[in-house]
């Protein structure tokens, strides 16, 4: 099994202090599937983190403490955003474009999401099923875009990514679909 240490970058806006770097491990342990881990280092104390709950499809994950990943092709069409909540919760999203045509992604199957903390460290593990991401061809590479959004307990936040397109922080930005991921059928 393949393993891609990644470190997230924190836009020059942010404001949260108690997260000081991500790192994010993309692994492919089996064909059709990818496990993400993200793991926070800092104060975790002072991270606004919700408890953990049922893990269940829920919308606006984005506003506070949320992982992030972004699943597209080099050309500018469609699209996926799933997002990843410290509770557990979920979303999976589909564009047709750039922030256009939104929809609920209902195909996308619940990802398995894991939680751990320490005083140092809080790590969000999310196991994907990318046979569930019809809309991608399978015949070619897809891009990845890996990001968080930390809040503080006070309400700051910052925003991280692979890599930031000039001006605010945009995560649907094609710079931000940083990673490479092979042609899905060799995978």
């Amino acid at each position: 099994m393949a393993v891609m240490l990644h470190l997230l970058r924190r836009h020059p806006d942010s404001q949260c202090v108690a997260a000081t770097r991500i790192e994010v491990d993309v692994a492919r342990p089996l064909r059709g599937s990818l496990v993400v881990s993200y793991v926070v280092h800092g104060e975790i104390s002072r991270l606004r983190l919700p408890a953990v709950t049922a893990s269940k499809r829920s919308d606006e994950l984005w506003r506070h403490t949320c992982f992030e990943a972004f699943f597209g092709t080099a050309a500018p069409a469609a699209y996926y955003e799933l997002n990843f909540a410290p509770s557990t919760q979920w979303a999976a999203y589909q564009f047709s474009s750039y922030r256009a045509g939104m929809r609920v992604a209902t195909h996308v199957r619940p990802p398995i999401i894991k939680v751990q903390s320490t005083s140092g460290c809080y790590a969000l593990q999310a196991s994907l099923d990318l046979d569930t991401f019809s809309d991608l061809p399978r015949d070619v590479g897809w891009r990845l875009g890996l990001a968080a959004i930390t809040e503080d307990s006070d309400g700051r936040k910052s925003y991280w990514a692979l890599a930031h397109p000039p001006g605010k922080a945009d995560f649907h930005h094609s710079d931000c679909l940083a990673h490479e991921l092979a042609g899905h059928q060799d995978a």
